[in-house]
This record gives structure tokens, C-alpha cells and sequence, in this order.
């Protein structure tokens, strides 16, 4: 893994070079020469967060079969179309 570091303005002139650089590594982004963000691929991120690859995992809840859920039923109030 190689680590880059780029400053804000280098940043601003030439995202494509960070984004091909995180693929390798971290890029560190400074503003006036102190680590303020860093860039890394979404593949990365999930990896540290923990967060699932897909949205049907991420909405899936373990044990939700045991839970009751009886919603009462929906009245809109919807009245006919008066056309006169």
C-alpha cells in the first residue's frame, strides 16, 4: 500500500492523478500542510466501516421474522369525481 499525500491546490488542479493514486493507497489531502481529508477507493471504505456491498444487505434485519407488525389500514378520504 503506498500512501500520497497532495495538497488542497494540488488536489483542485488535478483530481484524476488523486483518484488513480487511491488506488493504490490513501491519499492525503493537506490545507496548509496539516492532514485535513483523505481519499480513499468506496472499496476501502467499506472495508473500514463495515458497511455491505449491496443495498439488500444493508436493509436486511436479522431476526425480523419474530417481530410483530400489524399496521392498521390506510383511509385517504378519496370522494368520487364530480364531472357536473
Amino acid at each position: 500500500m503506498t500512501i500520497t499525500t497532495v495538497s488542497s491546490r494540488e488536489f483542485n488542479q488535478d483530481t484524476g492523478r488523486a483518484k488513480r493514486a487511491s488506488l493504490d493507497g490513501p491519499v492525503f489531502i493537506t490545507d496548509r500542510g496539516k492532514p485535513a481529508h483523505v481519499l480513499l477507493t468506496i472499496e476501502e471504505y467499506r472495508k473500514l466501516t463495515g458497511q455491505p456491498d449491496r443495498i439488500a444487505d444493508a436493509l436486511a434485519m436479522p431476526g425480523i421474522e419474530d417481530v410483530e407488525f400489524d399496521p392498521a389500514p390506510l383511509t385517504l378520504g378519496l370522494r368520487p369525481a364530480d364531472f357536473s
